[in-house]
């Protein structure tokens, strides 16, 4: 049997992020954010970020502190919110954006995890998100393919955590 490995700080949760990492980060606004993991993070100064997440914070809280310390390169999220910090760097081109409607990233973050590389939705048809995107007709009615969204570390916000690491494999391929 593995043992678990059990962290004892912060600091020691997110030692192991490096720079080009790309993290799911849960929390709704500013409401369960891992508030102490962001924390640690802006400290460790890891840079070139893929984060996932619903949003990007607020200025000076959250997610917005790594933003305010240039750590995120690029932000898949559902909401922009009122960071402006968030809307200069975009503006600047500093700041690579991936909007996508909330239910269609709650589905692609479960279809990552499911090991369900893409899918078909109707949300964003008939919309600038779907102008790069493939369309297909089923059922006479216009669906957009979405891709599945993966991390290479995922950070919340609990009281007590456990991680069961496992690999599933189908057709050859590991997810």
């Amino acid at each position: 049997m593995q043992m678990k490995t059990i962290y004892t700080s912060f600091e020691d949760a997110v030692k192991n992020i490096q720079d080009g990492s790309t993290l799911m980060v849960g929390g709704f606004g500013l409401v369960g954010i891992p508030e102490n993991l962001i924390l640690a993070l802006v400290d460790l100064g890891v840079k070139h970020l893929t984060v996932i997440s619903n949003n990007c914070g607020v200025d000076d809280w959250g997610l917005g502190l790594l933003l305010k310390n240039k750590q995120i390169d690029k932000m898949i999220g559902s909401y922009v919110g009122e960071n402006k910090e968030f809307e200069r760097q975009v503006l600047a081109g500093e700041l690579e954006v991936e909007l996508t409607p909330q239910g269609t990233l709650a589905e692609r973050i479960r279809a990552g995890g499911a090991g369900i590389p893409a899918f078909y939705t109707p949300a964003g048809v008939g919309t600038p998100v779907a102008e790069s995107g493939e369309i297909r007709v089923f059922h006479d009615k216009e669906y957009l393919l979405q891709t599945a969204l993966k991390a290479d570390f995922s950070l919340i916000r609990a009281a007590v955590g456990v991680c069961r690491k496992f690999s599933l494999q189908q057709d050859g391929e590991k997810f």
